[in-house]
C-alpha cells in the first residue's frame, strides 16, 4: 500500500526536498494522520543527513500545519538584510538562532486569523511579492500561482513552472511504489 503521507508531502513540498526552496507548508488533516508527530521521527532520521528539518508549526483542532525545511537554506534566507528589515517590523528577533526566528512564527501563526503574511519569506518567495502582498491586502497583483507576483511576472511563471513539474515528477514517482527517500537520495 502506498504511503499516503509520502504522496501529501510530494504534492507539497517536493521544491523543498529538492532543494529549489528554502522551506515548504502543508496541512496534515488530524483524522487522516492522527499519529503524524510520531511517523515524523522516521522522516526527521531519514532526511537529517540532507539538512532537513520536519516541523510541526501549528497543531489546531483539526489540522496539524507542518513547515518542510532546509536548515542552511532557511537559515541563509533570514540572515538576509532586506528580509531581517521585514520580519523586524513583525517583531521576529532577526540575528537569532533560527529556532528563535521558527518560536515567533508558531507564535504569529497562533495569533493569526489566517496566516501571517511573512511567512512567505520562510517559503523563498520573493520579497518585493511579500512587500506587495501586505502593502496591497492581496490585491492587484501581476500574477497568482504558488503565491500573488508584485514584481517581475515572467520570472515568477517560470519558476511556478519549475515548481509544478518537480512536484508532478515527485508524486509520480510516489504513486508507481518509491517511497520519499528512495526518490531523493538518488537525487
Amino acid at each position: 500500500m502506498q504511503n499516503q503521507l509520502d504522496r501529501l508531502l510530494a504534492a507539497y513540498c517536493s521544491p523543498t526536498l529538492a532543494g529549489i526552496k528554502p522551506a515548504s507548508l502543508v496541512s496534515c488533516d488530524r483524522n487522516l494522520y492522527p499519529d503524524l508527530p510520531q511517523r515524523l521521527c522516521e522522516y526527521r532520521a531519514a532526511f537529517a543527513p540532507r539538512d532537513m528539518r520536519f516541523e510541526i508549526v501549528c497543531a489546531c483542532r483539526g489540522r496539524y500545519l507542518l513547515l518542510v525545511y532546509h536548515k542552511t537554506q532557511l537559515e541563509h534566507r533570514l540572515a538576509d538584510e532586506r528580509v531581517q528589515r521585514v520580519l523586524e517590523r513583525f517583531s521576529y528577533p532577526v540575528g537569532q538562532p533560527l529556532a528563535e526566528q521558527l518560536k515567533m512564527l508558531k507564535r504569529r501563526i497562533a495569533l493569526s486569523d489566517g496566516f501571517p503574511h511573512e511567512i512567505g519569506l520562510f517559503l523563498g518567495y520573493p520579497i518585493e511579492d511579500v512587500v506587495g502582498f501586505i502593502r496591497n491586502q492581496g490585491r492587484g497583483c501581476k500574477l497568482s500561482g504558488y503565491w500573488k507576483v508584485y514584481g517581475d511576472a515572467e520570472a515568477a511563471s517560470r519558476l511556478f513552472e519549475r515548481l509544478s513539474r518537480v512536484c508532478r515528477a515527485v508524486t509520480r514517482r510516489v504513486e508507481q511504489g518509491e517511497t520519499l527517500l528512495e526518490v531523493f537520495a538518488a537525487a
